[in-house]
């Protein structure tokens, strides 16, 4: 996965410009109501025990933690091509 990210994505600035893009409104979309839903989710939890786990509760917070995840991945794309356009942009001319 790597290899392919670095020889497809990193080598073309121009993909590399629009995949940190695609990446920042990812990460946005996926975490900018997820600290409200996840304490939601705790309230609803706490509140209503074991009905509340068997209504899924339990299930939409593994989906809540899976959504967390798929954030911090976008996140981790996001810093690497924001690492590699900074360093292209950065070095100097010969």
């Amino acid at each position: 996965m790597k290899a392919w990210f670095q020889r497809v994505v990193l080598r073309r600035l121009w993909l590399t410009y629009i995949v940190l893009g695609l990446a920042f409104f990812a990460f946005g979309a996926g975490s900018l109501n997820l600290v409200y839903m996840f304490q939601s989710n705790l309230h609803l939890l706490l509140d209503y025990g074991w009905r509340a786990v068997m209504e899924g509760g339990a299930l939409q917070l593994l989906d809540l933690l899976f959504t967390g995840y798929l954030s911090l991945a976008a996140y981790v794309v996001f810093k690497a091509c924001e690492y590699r356009l900074s360093h292209w942009l950065a070095e100097p001319e010969h």
